[in-house]
């Protein structure tokens, strides 16, 4: 397993990680992703940390607190052979201080994960949104004072407008507090929209990905294609409605390329979807998710190998789409091109 750095802190994380949304799973979202018992989570752990994958990430809303539950027992008593990252901030109830990141909630949160946890601190923190009713300097503060207090050791954010993210780095650099160091984001061969803003950011201020579904929602598993449709059991029939949206044609033409690459490779469809997210700027780690340990041996075959320039090309170009205003003239017009070469 490759390691690499998170973002530009100290913190080293392997290239691939661990999902744990597939634990415990219950309601209509988690329900169709998994429901691994802690038997079942330990035994997918041990698999994980047999390939060195060290870095196992969850939320307190996954199953409502139960993944991370299960995540405890499955890693008690080798707290310190692993990383945790959980996530807090979207809704975990109904009343008014079960939802957002202000300075009383988060304490609240991070107290009733460790918990959960079974753990005394947690290694990655992140704000699961971006929460507009908590003035940012309250929330950097609070963050500071979490990692102040052995609580949490670093803090990150997931699925961040890139404005935000900047004005929380510029409130910790003004008053001295500990910046953001990881940002989790979507991002695939059919989902390249963090390339155009949140990519360059993080760039420029040392903020390393971490990768959810880089398998764009089950749709590149290799069990989809132009003339095979959604199969049976699988969990798209539960999920498509939660699931960032893809165009049938532009879904087919990359599925097209990517079958065409696996087939030169004699690798499989994910695993050349996930090794083209591992050569991107900014990825620190690529989540990987598993319902059982066929499919999580399947994606640990993503490393130790490397795509080729020529395959890499042809990937790119297939899954290629003209960014939003105002990032478009950048890609039509000679004369803006040549102020922002493309990262990739």
């Amino acid at each position: 397993m490759e390691y690499r750095q998170l973002g530009s802190s100290g913190l080293r994380v392997p290239a691939l990680s661990f999902g744990t949304g597939t634990f415990g799973g219950t309601g209509p979202l988690f329900g169709a992703w998994g429901q691994s018992d802690a038997v079942e989570a330990r035994r997918l752990i041990d698999i994980c940390l047999d390939a060195g994958v060290t870095l196992l990430d969850t939320a307190d809303v996954y199953s409502d607190g139960n993944a991370e539950q299960i995540l405890g027992e499955a890693i008690r008593g080798r707290r310190d052979a692993v990383l945790i990252s959980t996530k807090t901030g979207l809704p975990s109830g109904n009343g008014p201080q079960d939802w957002g990141t202000s300075r009383a909630r988060l304490i609240r949160a991070v107290d009733a994960s460790l918990q959960r946890l079974g753990t005394d601190h947690i290694d990655l923190l992140q704000l699961h949104a971006f929460d507009a009713s908590t003035p940012v300097e309250e929330l950097m503060g609070t963050l500071d004072q979490l990692i102040a207090a052995g609580k949490i050791r670093y803090a990150g954010v997931s699925n961040y407008p890139g404005w935000q993210l900047m004005k929380a780095q510029a409130v910790a650099d003004r008053h001295g507090w500990q910046r953001l160091v990881a940002h989790q984001v979507y991002y695939s061969l059919i989902g390249r929209a963090y390339e155009a803003d949140l990519m360059p950011l993080g760039v420029d201020q040392g903020i390393g990905a971490l990768v959810w579904s880089p398998l764009g929602w089950g749709r590149l598993t290799g069990r989809i294609g132009r003339d095979r449709p959604i199969p049976d059991g699988s969990r798209l029939h539960d999920t498509e409605q939660f699931a960032p949206p893809v165009d049938k044609d532009y879904l087919y033409r990359v599925i097209d390329a990517l079958e065409a690459v696996a087939a030169e490779t004699d690798k499989s469809v994910p695993q050349v979807a996930l090794n083209w997210l591992l050569r991107r700027p900014t990825v620190s780690s690529v989540i990987i998710g598993a319902r059982n340990e066929e499919q999580l041996r399947q994606n640990l075959g993503a490393v130790g190998w490397s795509l080729t320039p020529a395959q890499v090309a042809v990937l790119d170009a297939a899954s290629d789409v003209l960014p939003p205003y105002p990032y478009t003239p950048y890609r039509q017009q000679e004369g803006f091109a040549r102020l922002n070469p493309p990262l990739v």
